[in-house]
């Protein structure tokens, strides 16, 4: 693939900004890519994570909302820079400036993050279609896997009509949640005061689930994609017009998720933790919204947002998983069969947790898969903010200055160091739990995080491999073998 080349998916869709009048009209143009990654920040893991953060914790757990969210602007400003300026997604880019074996790592953990939101997906929409039509779980879970039809049928309408399916979808989860505020009224008082920084012990594995939950690590690789959907012109005026105009784009859409996530936090508080009720199940939440909130539309609506929330995610999932197979490995694959392939790896444990435990479990299960997705997040911010970071990329006037880079570093130390408490936390109690002395099992975890950590290390301080030549202000690099 030569460097200007375009992914399939990307490639076939664009649209002609070009044959925008400057101004509003340009600035609609440009507005979308951000509105498809919104959605993977409220996507049923985000429900499960947000409704037991504020049932078990009140408003005390808002702050990680917050940061989650300026986390992500920044982050995600970072992906549309990459793809912007450089012409390249995250996940071609790690296989242009990284060594095969890295790479395929790299890869590989990105497969296990899009399998954990996925199986957030199926999860959340069984539980929906359970709480609205009274399937059964399984069934539901089921019958999450016909949604590659309405996939397939969206892609093949064009990329527009594709975001205005799904900036209706965020429409209507923000106008479902809203009117359960309306119903629930909130202490403003109390949630303002959860906006000051408070972490206990207690309380950091639903932390660091809401922001596994709120910073998705799939959405960095598909943002970098999207914003070529937009056909710029080649002067750097036109690169730093689409700049500005992604800017706006994210912040939009993303302060939009914002709201949804404070608005499930803040409705599990007042409505739950403020009656003393410990609800950490959807279906359970959904059941109670009724007699404590007066009505029983406070119910509907709520299986109504979530069944919203888990379709519009499947989309985006599907497009993250192109993008990600077709960087890392160069490889084709049609969008069904992609889609039949991570569907199916996520619906064998979702079946197998809800025949089992059923939705209790699912509601653990939904959690689990958040903080699946944190702990991959370092592995796809270094790389993002190296490529970013390196003018022999991004050409000496878009390079990140100083402070974005001293902001994106702190940010991924403090993922990494929440990360690495969390582990500890964890395992320090399977370990007590277990009363096991087997020497096996404790060299395998040691092992496993040894080499998460080493490569972690690799992918942060080990040179970039690529030769250069600049042109006009920007850098077209060819890398190197190896």
């Amino acid at each position: 693939m030569a460097p200007t080349e375009l992914p399939p998916i990307v490639a076939g869709a664009r649209v002609d900004i070009r044959s925008h009048p400057p101004g509003r009209a340009r600035l609609w143009a440009f507005i979308g890519p951000a509105a498809m990654i919104s959605v993977g920040y409220m996507d049923p893991g985000n429900w499960a994570t947000d409704l037991e953060g504020g049932a078990r914790f009140g408003y005390r757990l808002l702050w990680v909302l917050l940061a989650s969210n300026l986390i992500a602007v920044l982050l995600q400003t970072l992906a549309a820079r990459l793809g912007v300026v450089a012409r390249r997604d995250l996940a071609r880019a790690c296989r242009d400036y990284y060594s095969a074996p890295v790479a395929r790592a790299l890869w590989l953990l990105c497969e296990i993050a899009i399998i954990a939101c996925d199986l957030a997906e199926v999860l959340g929409s069984a539980i929906a279609i359970n709480l609205l039509f009274g399937l059964p779980l399984v069934w539901g879970a089921l019958i999450t896997g016909f949604d590659v039809l309405l996939i397939v049928a969206l892609q093949s309408a064009g990329i527009r009509r594709l975001e205005a399916f799904v900036a209706v979808l965020v429409l209507t989860i923000g106008g479902c949640l809203a009117f359960e505020l309306i119903l629930a009224r909130p202490q403003l008082g109390a949630a303002v005061s959860g906006l000051v920084p408070h972490l206990s012990a207690s309380s950091l594995y639903v932390a660091i689930g809401i922001l596994g939950a709120t910073v998705m690590p799939h959405n960095l690789y598909l943002h970098s994609a999207l914003v070529q959907t937009r056909q710029i012109g080649p002067t750097l005026a036109d690169k730093r017009e689409a700049l500005r105009y992604n800017f706006f784009d994210t912040a939009l859409a993303l302060n939009i998720a914002f709201f949804v996530n404070a608005a499930i936090l803040v409705l599990s508080a007042a409505t739950f933790f403020t009656q003393g009720l410990a609800v950490t199940a959807l279906s359970e939440a959904h059941k109670l919204l009724t007699p404590l909130l007066g009505t029983a539309a406070a119910s509907a609506v709520f299986a109504l947002a979530l069944l919203a929330a888990g379709q519009s995610s499947t989309i985006t999932g599907t497009l993250a998983g192109q993008i990600v197979m077709e960087g890392f490995l160069n490889l084709r694959m049609r969008p069904v069969l992609r889609r039949l392939i991570t569907r199916g790896i996520a619906i064998v444990p979702a079946v197998i947790v809800l025949a089992w435990s059923g939705e209790a479990g699912a509601t653990q299960l939904l959690v689990l898969s958040q903080v699946v997705l944190s702990l991959q997040l370092p592995f796809a911010i270094v790389p993002l903010i190296r490529f970013t970071s390196d003018s022999r990329i991004m050409g000496s006037r878009f390079t990140n200055p100083i402070w974005v880079r001293a902001l994106a570093w702190s940010a991924a130390a403090a993922i990494t160091a929440l990360n690495i408490g969390l582990i500890t936390q964890s395992l320090t109690q399977w370990l007590q739990a277990e009363q096991t002395n087997s020497s096996l099992q404790s060299f395998g975890v040691l092992g496993a995080g040894a080499a998460l950590i080493a490569l972690l290390l690799w992918i942060s301080f080990r040179p970039l491999t690529f030769r250069c030549s600049a042109s006009s202000g920007a850098a077209i690099c060819d890398p190197t073998v190896g």
